[in-house]
C-alpha cells in the first residue's frame, strides 16, 4: 500500500480513496474511546424517515476470540445446518458481475501465492475471515427481520460512514459478508434472538504495512461506465 494509506485521512476524499479491504492487522489495541467515537459517528448516516435501522455489536478481547473460534471451527469442520439469513449474490451470477467477482477472487489468491484449484490452501485462508483477520476489534451488524429493502439501503450508508470514520483516525477495516454465513453461531455466542438478521461483520484495526495481502486492491470501473451526466 502507498504510504499515505497508513496515517489518518485528512478529509473525506482521502478517506474514501484510501479505504480498502485490509486483511492483516498490527496487534496494537484500538482504544475503547476511539471505537465508541467511530461507531457513534455512524448514527449520522441518513435513513428513510429517520428509522435508523442499525444495531452493532463491537467486539474485543475474550468475546472477539470466542466468536472467532466458534465460527472457524464450524467452517473448518464443514459443520452441517448453517445457512445465511439472506442471499448476498444472485445464483447464477451473470456478466459483467461474474467477471468482476472472479477478478477480485483470483487477484487476491494470486497475491497470496494460492493457485487456482488449490482448495486446501484457499480454505485455510478463507478461515481467517472468521477470526476477523486477527484484527483487535470486530463488529457484527444486525437488522430487525421485519424491515424491508429500503432500510437495507440505509444500512449501507451506516457501514460506509463507520469505515470512513475509521480512516479519519488512522484505522482500516474490512467489511465481511462471510460472517453472515454462520448466523446461528453469531446469535448463540452474542445472545441475539432470531428477530435479528446477521448482515455482515467488519474487522477494524491498524493495517500491517508488511503483509503482502494488503498490497492487493481490485480495480474500479471507470466513471463513464457507471455515470450518466445530463444537462
Amino acid at each position: 500500500m502507498a504510504d499515505d494509506t497508513h496515517g489518518a485521512a485528512p478529509d473525506v476524499f482521502a478517506a474514501a480513496r484510501t479505504r480498502r479491504s485490509v486483511r492483516a492487522y498490527k496487534p496494537d489495541v484500538v482504544s475503547a474511546e476511539m471505537l465508541r467515537e467511530i461507531v457513534a459517528l455512524g448514527a449520522q448516516a441518513p435513513s428513510g424517515s429517520n428509522i435508523q435501522p442499525w444495531r452493532v455489536h463491537v467486539l474485543t478481547g475474550a468475546t472477539l476470540k470466542r466468536l472467532g473460534t466458534a465460527m472457524q471451527e464450524a467452517f473448518l469442520t464443514d459443520e452441517p445446518g448453517h445457512k445465511r439469513d439472506y442471499d448476498y449474490y444472485t445464483d447464477p451470477i451473470e456478466e459483467p458481475y461474474l467477471a468482476r467477482r472472479r477478478q477480485c477472487g483470483w487477484g487476491l489468491y494470486g497475491t497470496l501465492g494460492i493457485g487456482r484449484g488449490d482448495h486446501a490452501k484457499s480454505k485455510a485462508y478463507r478461515a481467517m475471515n472468521y477470526n476477523f483477520f486477527g484484527a483487535p476489534a470486530g463488529l457484527v451488524f444486525t437488522i430487525d427481520r421485519k424491515l424491508e429493502r429500503g432500510s437495507w439501503l440505509d444500512y449501507g450508508m451506516f457501514l460506509q460512514t463507520i469505515m470512513l470514520a475509521a480512516r479519519a483516525r488512522g484505522l482500516h477495516t474490512c467489511a465481511e459478508a462471510a460472517i453472515a454465513s454462520f448466523p446461528d453461531v453469531v446469535r448463540r455466542e452474542l445472545n441475539i434472538t432470531r428477530d435479528w438478521i446477521v448482515i455482515c461483520g467488519m474487522a477494524m484495526g491498524y493495517a500491517d504495512p508488511e503483509a503482502i495481502v494488503n498490497t492487493f486492491r481490485p480495480p474500479r470501473i471507470a466513471l463513464e461506465h457507471y455515470a450518466v451526466f445530463l444537462d
